[in-house]
């Protein structure tokens, strides 16, 4: 099982999703920014490497808003996301083909890597009281 993290970041009554790049596993699906936890990392420390690494963005990472267990053909995950602010940087298109800030009603227009899609659904069914408190 790899542990993965991920970040949700809100602004302005949206949150933040990228654009898997074609040469990725699950090519050009949608999730939330993260990745790998290396040996020796915590979660947090992990979440705000990666997004240093792939966004060129620091972030202040806070709790942990939901996790899940997804088994794909290859791999199974143990995702974690956590609520995440932008410290300093703006999103920059490093590694992912593509990003946006949506809002929850909008997700269903974006097709979500299969282990992002219980977040998104939570997400969505919460977002007045989440997203009101920015």
């Amino acid at each position: 099982m790899i542990e993965v993290v991920a970040a949700l970041v809100k602004r302005d009554g949206r949150f933040m999703i990228c654009q898997r790049s074609e040469n990725k596993s699950r090519p050009l699906l949608w999730e939330f920014p993260g990745g790998k936890v290396e040996a020796g990392e915590t979660k947090e420390a992990a979440l705000a490497r990666e997004c240093r690494e792939e966004l060129a963005i620091e972030l202040e990472v806070g709790k942990m808003f939901a996790d899940s267990t997804f088994v794909y053909p290859d791999i199974s995950v143990h995702l974690s996301l956590f609520e995440a602010k932008i410290v300093s940087g703006e999103p920059k298109l490093l590694e992912h083909k593509d990003i946006r800030w949506i809002t929850p009603e909008e997700a269903h227009l974006f097709e979500f890597s299969p282990a992002d899609v219980p977040f998104v659904e939570k997400l969505c069914y919460n977002a007045p009281v989440f997203l009101d408190g920015e």
